[in-house]
C-alpha cells in the first residue's frame, strides 16, 4: 500500500462495464514524513496516475492506495480491470511516535 494525494479527476465516458458505478482519480504518491509537502520550486513531480475510488475521496485528501490483485473490484462476479484502487482517506499519520500528517 501507498500513501497518495488526490490531484484531480479523470473522466472517461466509455469504461468497462466493472468501472462504470466508480469514480476515477488522479494520484500523486506522497512520503510518510511529510504528506502535504508541495513542490514549489518547479522542479518534477512525482509520477502521477490514475486509481479507482472505492472510498469517496476528494481532491487534496491524503487516501491510501492499493495495487494489483488487492486492487480488483469484484461486481456480480466480474472483476474489473483495475491496478491501483483508493481504500481509505487518511485521518493521521505518525512516523517515529511524531505526527506528519493530521486531517483538518
Amino acid at each position: 500500500m501507498q500513501l497518495a494525494r488526490v490531484r484531480g479527476n479523470v473522466v472517461a465516458s466509455i469504461k468497462a462495464p466493472g468501472l462504470c458505478a466508480h469514480k476515477l482519480l488522479l494520484l500523486e504518491p506522497v512520503p510518510a514524513a511529510n504528506p502535504m509537502a508541495i513542490d514549489e520550486g518547479g522542479g518534477p513531480t512525482q509520477a502521477l496516475y490514475v486509481a479507482i475510488d472505492l472510498a469517496g475521496a476528494g481532491i487534496g485528501e491524503v487516501v491510501l492506495v492499493t495495487f494489483g490483485s488487492a486492487a480488483r473490484v469484484d461486481l456480480d462476479g466480474q472483476s474489473a480491470p483495475t491496478d491501483a484502487a483508493i481504500v481509505g482517506i487518511v485521518d493521521s499519520v505518525q512516523v517515529d511516535g511524531d505526527a506528519t500528517f493530521v486531517k483538518r
